[in-house]
């Protein structure tokens, strides 16, 4: 712990040097663009891997960075992000290498997160036929984290939060993104809610009560 106070130091003189007033004007309120819902990875940091600073990016993380509505957590942050902050953008970003999918991949079990991971495995129940078709094994689960992403995305649109917000003159925009940890750089997989669209008669919600 004595390196963690001693970094937090090193932080706030650095902060302070550029501006004196830099944590007052933090302290003043928050007023984020976007909304970010990634991995707990200690690998993928929110905002070294944007090069966002403090203020800028309200943030939610937990294993897979999964969009699960029953997520009480989650939802809660989503509704402060998008009916409070008013976020512009809100992101899903998975990973290459995530050990979450890889262990929703296999047949192992793992315990109590074994009931978080069976939100993976539905993933990988609707598109199997492409899943299995991929022979190699880092390729398949590199290919599973980006269709994790693409499933957690429309996750999003079905919320009655996302729902009542597209009734808005400004609705925030969906975005799904995979960083890769071997490049460090991040890949916009540019996620279509065209799929999602075919069941808006069941999804969609017509009138915010």
């Amino acid at each position: 712990m004595e390196k963690i106070f001693e970094n937090n130091k090193k932080w706030v003189s650095g902060k302070l040097a550029q501006d004196s007033e830099y944590f007052a004007k933090l302290a003043e309120g928050q007023s984020p663009q976007y909304l970010y819902i990634g991995c707990s990875d200690s690998r993928v940091p929110a905002n070294a891997i944007t090069g966002t600073e403090p203020g800028e990016m309200f943030v939610h993380r937990n294993i897979a960075n999964m969009v699960v509505h029953t997520d009480m957590n989650l939802l809660s942050v989503l509704q402060y992000a998008v009916e409070v902050l008013k976020v512009k953008d809100i992101i899903v970003c998975g990973h290459y290498g995530c050990g979450g999918v890889a262990a929703a991949a296999s047949n192992k079990q793992f315990g109590l997160i074994d009931n978080w991971l069976r939100n993976i495995k539905d993933v990988i129940r609707l598109h199997e036929e492409e899943i299995k078709s991929i022979s190699e094994e880092e390729a398949r689960l590199r290919r599973l984290v980006e269709l994790n992403v693409v499933e957690q995305v429309h996750n999003l649109a079905k919320t009655s939060i996302i729902q009542n917000a597209m009734l808005s003159e400004n609705p925030p925009k969906l975005h799904g993104l995979v960083y890769d940890l071997k490049e460090g750089f991040l890949r916009n997989l540019n996620v279509e809610l065209s799929t999602f669209d075919k069941h808006s008669h069941i999804y969609n919600i017509t009138e915010n009560k």
